[in-house]
């Protein structure tokens, strides 16, 4: 059996896998690690999820060595969280909040089929190949702009955080809810949630099936049994190019991992950004170990 296909397996059995992320990083080669065990940022909610069990990362320190040993070719910022209990986080470099892209697609197409109270097609293509006028469609189902925005802020307060999901477009030529401010912290901490929320399975397995476009990052992770992604990526709003993922491995104990990632800059590109962000996950996948983990009770 194909790792994918038995990320496929392992979703539907765990109702838990992983997704991905989009924004801006920065850092160069001053690098922090925080772990944290208390309460999330501020603009971290209490959310309505199933009870979990986690366990924080058994060596931060070593993680934050190897991090500084790291050579990447351009900024990145990374949050790394335990599924089920958020607050047990390690962050690399300095957290930024950047727009969405196409990360903000997966509480889009969840909060979508809960509205229209079942499947759409049109989630496959969102999720599996990042379609635009497919998104489009999922966020016009769900009425007016005002009503669109008030039904993604509900699955992302769910999860944890709370966004203002814009309602006119704020860029020429780019989806209105794809220019949602994220911070790299609050996606890591969404993405620690989602297999916990009512109605993600569907949503997590199409992101463990992602089409070639959005193969970098952590789906090259070798490791996990089940790995679910979600990408994002555009323009910077004065040069370079912004790529950002939202991803939740599976290991072989069944433990969850959500990871959140960004990278961006001057003079850099949708190449150098998915080469950077590949780079850096398989440097995680050899700190597997180090990572916390946890699951949903169910």
């Amino acid at each position: 059996m194909s790792k994918r296909l038995s990320a496929m397996v392992a979703i539907l059995a765990c109702g838990a896998v992983a997704l991905s992320a989009c924004g801006q990083s920065s850092g160069g080669t001053t690098v922090t690690v925080t772990v944290t065990s208390s309460t999330p940022t501020s603009t971290s909610t209490t959310s309505a999820v199933s009870p979990t069990v986690s366990r924080p990362a058994p060596d931060a320190a070593a993680l934050k060595q190897g991090w500084k040993k790291l050579k990447v070719s351009q900024p990145v910022s990374v949050s790394i969280a335990a599924v089920g209990n958020p607050s047990a986080r390690i962050d690399l470099g300095t957290p930024l909040t950047e727009v969405a892209w196409s990360t903000i697609k997966v509480p889009l197409a969840i909060a979508a089929e809960r509205h229209n109270n079942g499947p759409l097609t049109a989630t496959t293509a969102a999720i599996q190949q990042s379609d635009n006028a497919s998104a489009e469609s999922l966020w016009a189902s769900l009425g007016t702009a005002q009503q669109a925005s008030a039904a993604v802020e509900k699955v992302l307060a769910e999860g944890g955080v709370t966004l203002d999901v814009p309602t006119t477009q704020l860029r020429s030529g780019f989806t209105v809810f794809g220019q949602t401010q994220w911070s790299v912290h609050d996606a890591a901490t969404f993405a620690a949630q989602l297999p916990c929320l009512p109605d993600s399975s569907r949503v997590l397995g199409f992101m463990a099936t992602v089409a070639g476009n959005q193969q970098w990052g952590a789906y090259a992770m070798s490791t996990p049994k089940a790995t679910a992604v979600k990408g994002g990526w555009g323009p910077g709003v004065s040069s370079g190019y912004v790529v950002r993922q939202l991803a939740v491995i599976t290991g072989k104990d069944g433990r969850q991992t959500a990871i959140a990632m960004t990278t961006s800059g001057p003079g850099t590109s949708l190449g150098s950004g998915e080469s950077t962000l590949t780079q850096v996950a398989k440097w995680l996948n050899t700190n597997l170990k180090s990572l916390p983990s946890g699951t949903c009770a169910r």
